[in-house]
C-alpha cells in the first residue's frame, strides 16, 4: 500500500517550490567580480553598462549589477578589479589556429622589408638550427619588399643551398621554395601546374613560386610534424590569443590532425580558449564528425560545427578569381578551383548530413559563384543554415544586395583592407574598387557582419580590426578620411561584428559572445575604454587579464 502525503506537506513542499523560484537568481551566485567599469551589449546590440558580475559556481553569467545593486553576502571567492575595464571576449571568425603555432616556433618573415633583409633572416635561423633538415616558415610579402616580382630560388639559394627551404607567402597561398627543397620534391621543367594551381616561371624553368594548389607539389615532400611538434605550436597559438582577448575563435580548414591535436589538449585539460572548427573540405570533415556536427566537448571548448570550402586563391598572389583581368597582368584572371558543378555537389554533400558551410571567395567571380550556388541550394536545405561567405573581399556591386538573402553571414577581416588598399588598387584599377572590402554596404543589404583577423595571415588583435573597421586607415593614419570611406561602419556596429556576432556566425550565441544571464562569463579586463577613446589609441589598447568561463587563463606580466 503507497502512503499518501497529508495535504499540509504537499503545501509545504509547494511553498518552498514557489519560493525558490521567486527567490531573486543572485542568491544562487557564488562569485562576484566587482568594482568593474563593464560594458558589453545586450540581445538587440544596444551597450549596457554595469560594475559587477555575479557568477555560478560553473562560470556562467548570473546577473550584471549596478553601483546601487546590493552584494550578496556570502560568496566563495570575489575579485576586485579596482574600477578597471571589462569587457566580453573577443571571437575571431577566421583564423588558423595551428598555422598560428608553427609560425611563432618556425621563422617568421612577417616583419621583413625588403628581399635582403628575408635572406639574411634565412640564413641565420639556419645556421642556429644546424639539426634541422628542412627549414620551415612564412609571412613573406613581396609587396612589402617593394620587389616588384616574387621572388625565385636563385634567391633563396645565395642565403642557403645546402638544406631545402620553404617559406610560405602572409596570406597562406604560395610556397617560396629553393633549388634544393624543389629537388626533393621532384620538381622539373616539366612538371604541370595542377587544376588550381600556378607554377611561377622564369625562362620556362620554375622560379621556385608555387601557387595554390601547385603548393602541395612542393608540401608531399615535406616530413610531417610529430604530434609533440603540434602540442607546442597549439599551446603557442592559445597564448597568442588570449593574450589579444581573444577567448572564442573559428578555425577555418581544421584537418584530421589539427583535430586531434585539439583533443589531446582538451584530454590533458589544457584546451582554453574556445575552438568553433570548420573541417578543411568535406573529407576531413566527414573524418571528424561522422554523420554531421559534433557536440560541445571539454566544458564548450571544441566543436566541429561546419566545413570550409575554397573557392580561389588572394589577390596578393593573383589566384583571386576575377571576372576581367587583372589591371597589373592583363593575360590573368585568376584561380577557380571548383567548377559550378564542383561547387555545389560538395554544397549538397555537406549540407544533407546538417553540416555549416563555409566558402572562402576574394575574386568577384568567386563571389559570384558561391552567392548562385546558394540561391539554388536554398531552396532544397531549408532552415536556419547560415551559410558563410568568407572575405568577400572584391564583389561585383551587382552582386551586393544578394548577400541580404538566405541569412548570409559575410565574414570579413578589416585589416585586410588596410594592409592591402595599395595592392588592391594595382591588381585592380580604380573602375573595380567600389564593391572591395565593402563592409557597410553589407550591413545595410542585411548582411550578417562579422569580424576577424585570417591570423596567422595578419596579427590576431581585435583591437587593430576594430580601428580599422571605423576608420579605413591603417597604424600610420593614412589616408586621410579613410580609403573607400563610405564603407566605414561604426563603433558598436564592429564590437558587435566581433563579439556577439561573432558567435552567432559559428551557432554558439546562446554560450558566449556578450556578457547577460546564462551566457558563459568569457571576458577581458583592458586598459582603457574602448568606446570613450580616439581611433589611435583604441588600436593601442592592451589586455591585462583574459578569463574564460569564470576562471582566468591569462594575464599581463
Amino acid at each position: 500500500m503507497v502512503k499518501q502525503a497529508s495535504p499540509s506537506r504537499i503545501l509545504r513542499a509547494t511553498l518552498t517550490a514557489l519560493a525558490i523560484a521567486l527567490t531573486p537568481a543572485a542568491a544562487f551566485a557564488d562569485a562576484l567580480v566587482d568594482n568593474v567599469t563593464g560594458l558589453t551589449l545586450d540581445k538587440d546590440g544596444k551597450v549596457v553598462r554595469f560594475t559587477g558580475l555575479l557568477l555560478t559556481p560553473d562560470g556562467k553569467v548570473v546577473k550584471l549589477l549596478g553601483a546601487k545593486d546590493k552584494r550578496p553576502e556570502k560568496l566563495d571567492w570575489r575579485a576586485d578589479m579596482k574600477g578597471r575595464v571589462m569587457l566580453p571576449g573577443f571571437v575571431d571568425s577566421h583564423g588558423h589556429v595551428m598555422a598560428l603555432g608553427f609560425r611563432q616556433i618556425e621563422l617568421d618573415l612577417a616583419t621583413t622589408k625588403s628581399l635582403d633583409e628575408a635572406k639574411a633572416r634565412i640564413a641565420a635561423y639556419v645556421a642556429a638550427n644546424p639539426e634541422r633538415k628542412w627549414i620551415l616558415g612564412g609571412g613573406w610579402n613581396q609587396e612589402s619588399w617593394a620587389l616588384g616580382r616574387f621572388p625565385t630560388a636563385a634567391d633563396m639559394d645565395t642565403a642557403v643551398a645546402d638544406r631545402p627551404v620553404v617559406m610560405e607567402r602572409a596570406d597562406g597561398h604560395a610556397l617560396w621554395a629553393n633549388s634544393a627543397a624543389m629537388k626533393a620534391a621532384g620538381i622539373t621543367a616539366k612538371t604541370v601546374s595542377p587544376a588550381g594551381g600556378r607554377i611561377e616561371k622564369v625562362g620556362g624553368q620554375p622560379s621556385g613560386v608555387f601557387v595554390d594548389a601547385a603548393m602541395a607539389l612542393i608540401q608531399k615532400a615535406i616530413p610531417q610534424p610529430l604530434a609533440k611538434d603540434r602540442n607546442a605550436a597549439f599551446l603557442k597559438a592559445q597564448n597568442d590569443l588570449l593574450s589579444h582577448g581573444i577567448t572564442a575563435t573559428a578555425d577555418m580548414g581544421t584537418t584530421l590532425d589539427e583535430w586531434m591535436t585539439y583533443r589531446r589538449m582538451g584530454d590533458a585539460g589544457n584546451l582554453r580558449v574556445r575552438i568553433m572548427s570548420y573541417g578543411g573540405g568535406v573529407d576531413d570533415t566527414v573524418r571528424i564528425g561522422g554523420t554531421g556536427p559534433t557536440p560541445w566537448l571539454y566544458n564548450n571548448k571544441l566543436r566541429l560545427v561546419g566545413v570550409k570550402l575554397y573557392g580561389d586563391g588572394a589577390l596578393g598572389s593573383r589566384g583571386a578569381w576575377l571576372k576581367q583581368p587583372y589591371a597589373d597582368a592583363p593575360g590573368q584572371t585568376g584561380l577557380g578551383f571548383m567548377s559550378d558543378d564542383v561547387i555545389r555537389n560538395l554544397m549538397s554533400r555537406a549540407a544533407m548530413d546538417k553540416y555549416q558551410i563555409a566558402v572562402h571567395a576574394i575574386g568577384d567571380r568567386t563571389n559570384a559563384q558561391v552567392l548562385d550556388a546558394i540561391d539554388e541550394l536554398a531552396e532544397t536545405y531549408k532552415g536556419d543554415r547560415r551559410w558563410r561567405i568568407e572575405h568577400a573581399q572584391i564583389v561585383d556591386p551587382a552582386d551586393l544586395p544578394r548577400f541580404g538573402k538566405h541569412g548570409i553571414v559575410a565574414s570579413m577581416q578589416p585589416v585586410h583592407e588596410t594592409s592591402d588598399r595599395q595592392m588592391a588598387e594595382a591588381r585592380l584599377g580604380p573602375a573595380r574598387l567600389t564593391g572591395a572590402y565593402a563592409w557597410n554596404t553589407m550591413l545595410k543589404n542585411g548582411a550578417t557582419l562579422v569580424f576577424g583577423s585570417d591570423y596567422p595571415v595578419e596579427r590576431p588583435d581585435p583591437f587593430a580590426g576594430w580601428a580599422a573597421a571605423i576608420t579605413r586607415q591603417g597604424p600610420d593614419g593614412q589616408p586621410y578620411g579613410g580609403w573607400q570611406p563610405q564603407e566605414i561602419v561604426g563603433r558598436e556596429a564592429a564590437w558587435r561584428a566581433f563579439t556577439m556576432d561573432g558567435a552567432y556566425a559559428g551557432f554558439a550565441e546562446d554560450l558566449f559572445g556578450r556578457l547577460g544571464q546564462g551566457q558563459q562569463a568569457d571576458f577581458i579586463i583592458v586598459d582603457r575604454n574602448p568606446l570613450d577613446i580616439n581611433p589611435s589609441e583604441l588600436r593601442a589598447t592592451q589586455v591585462e587579464e583574459t578569463w574564460i568561463g569564470g576562471q582566468k587563463v591569462w594575464e599581463r606580466r
